[in-house]
């Protein structure tokens, strides 16, 4: 597969998984967390769905379009060691929603990563909340679930917290 069919695959799948959870979390109390806001794409089709109020946006810097950045008190800027702990200890177990999209092409640092993010998102997630993924991720309160709608096998993973 080329890396252009690769990308059209990855937001294909995206949008259909945003599509089901906007609609599973519509009517579920507390926020809805965006883990990497990259270019705002994303968080762009969450507000859409769900109104920014509802929404924080995590990332290192702003690197997104300006017109999918969000307010600046719904925008946590910093390295994710240092804002994803500091936000669970302001708002414990609330999310009802996290899209972690924080994959990185160095599958060395992504291992890394991977075994952070995996202790990171749970103590942010209210509990039934539901995490969507771009890496598999390893913790005992998250629980790996079925993806609901037709993408390619390991594309993204869905988890509940228990």
């Amino acid at each position: 597969m080329s890396r252009l069919d690769s990308f059209i695959a990855r937001l294909s799948a995206q949008r259909e998984l945003l599509n089901w959870a906007i609609d599973w979390v519509k009517y579920r109390e507390g926020p809805v967390l965006e883990i990497g806001l990259g270019n705002g794409r994303t968080y762009d089709h969450l507000r859409a769905g769900l109104g920014a109020e509802r929404i924080y946006a995590f990332d290192r810097a702003v690197n997104a379009n300006p017109l999918s950045i969000p307010p600046a008190d719904r925008l946590m800027l910093g390295e994710f060691g240092d804002s994803l702990p500091g936000f669970a200890a302001r708002h414990p177990g609330g999310a009802a929603m996290v899209h972690s999209d924080v994959g990185l092409g160095d599958p060395e640092a992504n291992a890394r990563q991977v075994v952070q993010m995996s202790g990171w998102l749970p103590p942010l997630m209210a509990t039934g909340a539901l995490l969507l993924s771009d890496q598999k991720l390893t913790h005992p309160d998250l629980m790996l679930q079925p993806v609901p709608v037709p993408i390619p096998p390991e594309r993204y993973f869905i988890y509940l917290k228990a």
